[in-house]
């Protein structure tokens, strides 16, 4: 019997989060499924995009918000 995997199986796949018997379905049936195999290839590239995206404020928008906080208490006073 062939399985149907989802996008989510893929997700699962890429975080590693699948068993070593799903790891050997999953591969296989990318070799057999051209869509599932770009599914594949279409959720890395997010998931590297992600990986490499900035998880701290600029700097501009620190100091933004740093000369707002101490206009608004020289103006609250």
């Amino acid at each position: 019997m062939i399985k149907t995997f989802t996008q989510d199986d893929l997700v699962r796949y890429i975080y590693k989060e699948t068993t070593t018997e799903e790891n050997s379905e999953i591969e296989q049936a990318m070799l057999f499924d051209d869509a599932l195999a770009k599914d594949y290839a279409e959720l890395s590239s997010v998931v590297l995009a992600l990986d490499g995206a900035q998880v701290a404020p600029a700097q501009s928008s620190v100091d933004a918000i740093l000369s707002y906080s101490k206009s608004y208490h020289l103006h609250s006073a």
